[in-house]
């Protein structure tokens, strides 16, 4: 005889002599998102595109739909998770940045959702709590090199958010970049102490340019001052060259789609046959040639490039892409020479 026990997300599971027998497979998905900025910042901007490019294409047949809460931290973004998982509408609660501590709190209250965290300052805490990652330092060591090649005053800036491991490895592979072709390269290292800050964003690349850099990657989204100076600088998430090509030559670009593939795989095989969850207590990330990370186009400077040197960085993006060429992770804090 056999009992039920349990209703996870419309599959009803069913004891037996040989443990979970799934008696229907789910066709819905909810996903609730903890976004630590907004749509405005464009860390949150991709995920939320990404969620609705996967949504479309409905992997295992399933209906998807997602809510996000934006800007929540400490108590008020635990408090905020709890209220999501109560109402019984989402299965997968997404907390976009360093929320180890408030998924902790709640993993074993809830057994049956699926946690996601992401990034650095993080813990990995295993069970229903998946760590994503994100690495970008391949194509930020493609764009170092066009820095390295381009720069005419020998003084490239970075302006990033936080000093952080899954930011400072960016701002290193991109110096590495360029001093492998310009060791003469000065770095001018800038942290706005803030996942989204315009004004602040202006203040720092404004002094890097008042300090001789005639080139700046900018982790955060400040090209207006670029443009005023008429200097170039690279983008990183999402393409800038779309939306400021008088002064962005190339974007170092993410995407979340295999990530949010792997989850929603891992969920729907515990929703649909009872498999336990298998978190990861180590960082699981996807590497440029599988995806997880690229270069962008060049757009309007596009045929402002010296060919030999698009032939280069194209050369270095296939080596990276069949491991020919590896890039190390360098998490040390960045400085100014």
């Amino acid at each position: 005889m056999k009992t039920l026990i349990n209703i996870v997300a419309g599959a009803t599971l069913l004891v037996s002599t040989g443990g979970y027998a799934a008696a229907e497979a789910p066709t819905e998905l909810g996903i609730g998102l903890i976004l630590s900025t907004g749509p405005e910042a464009a860390w949150d901007a991709t995920l939320l595109r990404d969620i609705e490019t996967v949504a479309e294409e409905a992997p295992h047949g399933l209906d998807i739909s997602f809510k996000s809460i934006n800007g929540v931290w400490g108590e008020e973004a635990r408090d905020a998770m709890d209220l999501l998982a109560k109402t019984g509408k989402y299965q997968i609660i997404w907390a976009h940045s360093s929320y180890s501590d408030q998924v902790k709190a709640l993993q074993e209250k809830y057994p049956d959702i699926l946690f996601v965290v992401v990034g650095s300052g993080n813990e990995g805490l295993g069970g229903n709590s998946y760590w994503v990652y994100k690495r970008v330092h391949e194509p930020s060591y493609l764009l170092g090199v066009m820095a390295g090649r381009l720069t005419k005053s020998d003084v490239v800036g970075v302006v990033g958010q936080f000093p952080s491991e899954d930011v400072n490895d960016q701002i290193n592979s991109f110096f590495a970049g360029a001093r492998a072709v310009n060791p003469d390269v000065k770095r001018k290292v800038a942290f706005i102490e803030s996942w989204y800050d315009p004004a602040k964003a202006d203040q720092f690349t404004n002094a890097q340019i008042a300090a001789g850099a005639d080139l700046t990657f900018q982790l955060v989204a400040s090209f207006e001052s670029c443009e005023k100076a008429k200097i170039m600088c690279f983008g990183n998430y999402v393409d800038e060259g779309e939306t400021s090509p008088d002064s962005v030559v190339a974007s170092a670009l993410i995407s979340w789609n295999q990530d949010l593939k792997w989850v929603i795989d891992a969920w729907y095989d515990h929703a649909a046959n009872g498999t336990p969850y298998e978190g990861n207590t180590k960082e699981h990330w996807i590497p440029m040639a599988d995806g997880g990370s690229t270069l962008s186009g060049y757009h309007t400077y596009e045929d402002k490039l010296p060919a030999e040197l698009k032939e280069e960085v194209s050369d270095l993006s296939a080596q990276i892409s069949s491991g020919e060429l590896e890039i190390p992770v360098d998490l040390s804090l960045p400085t100014s020479d």
